[in-house]
């Protein structure tokens, strides 16, 4: 069967997972960027002891709000190329669907403006966002390792790999003191990027590929 341009149905499009992986790129520069410009302009801000989400809220916090939205678009856009190039079975559909309930996660980080801080005006559910991510980060990895792993050897072994330290990490940031938590969550924030960029790497490539075809 084949669509509108005469092409094969099941046929993997070339420029839509370049745009995709692109997307994906940019939300993880986006993070990156947004969290050390958001600490250079904020006065007073201690990396270690303070976390991202103090960031978000303040005079400054458009820029955490920005930043967080921007990874937000490459977690989307992640899940909608995997959706795309389907790799796996049940395991790579709930990380498809991990991915997209991710992004919807940050959105609501960025949104709320609620970060368990005493502040009363509305309800703060920070508390529960942060258990949703720290669930849908170590199934999205994990669930599709197996089918990366198929064509992509290397990034099955770095998903599980991020998945481990994240299974590690995330537990610890609970536990850790106020002196040490924002480099914990620093960390973490690190290893969820990481794990967008090795998608976003793979669907780069496969995308050449299918262009070439």
């Amino acid at each position: 069967m084949k669509d509108a341009v005469g092409q094969p149905v099941d046929k993997e499009r070339p420029y839509l997972l370049l745009l995709l992986a692109g997307i994906g790129l940019f939300g993880c520069l986006s993070m990156i960027g947004g969290t050390i410009a958001a600490q250079i302009v904020v006065p007073g801000h201690d990396w270690i002891a303070d976390t991202i989400s103090d960031l978000g809220a303040g005079e400054w916090e458009i820029i955490m709000d920005v930043a967080l939205y921007g990874f937000a678009a490459g977690l989307f856009a992640m899940a909608l190329a995997a959706s795309h190039a389907h790799l796996g079975g049940i395991g790579w559909s709930a990380g498809v669907m991990s991915l997209a309930i991710l992004g919807a996660l940050v959105v609501m980080v960025g949104a709320r403006n609620e970060y368990g801080d005493n502040d009363s005006d509305g309800v703060v559910i920070h508390i529960y966002l942060v258990y949703g991510l720290g669930l849908l980060f170590l199934v999205a990895p994990l669930g599709m390792a197996a089918g990366f792993g198929r064509h992509h050897p290397g990034a099955r072994w770095a998903l599980i790999g991020l998945a481990v330290a994240w299974a590690v990490a995330a537990p610890l940031f609970l536990m850790a003191p106020t002196t040490i938590d924002g480099l914990a969550e620093r960390v973490l924030g690190l290893i969820a990027v990481g794990m967008v960029a090795v998608m976003t790497w793979v669907f780069w490539q496969r995308g050449r590929d299918a262009r070439r075809i």
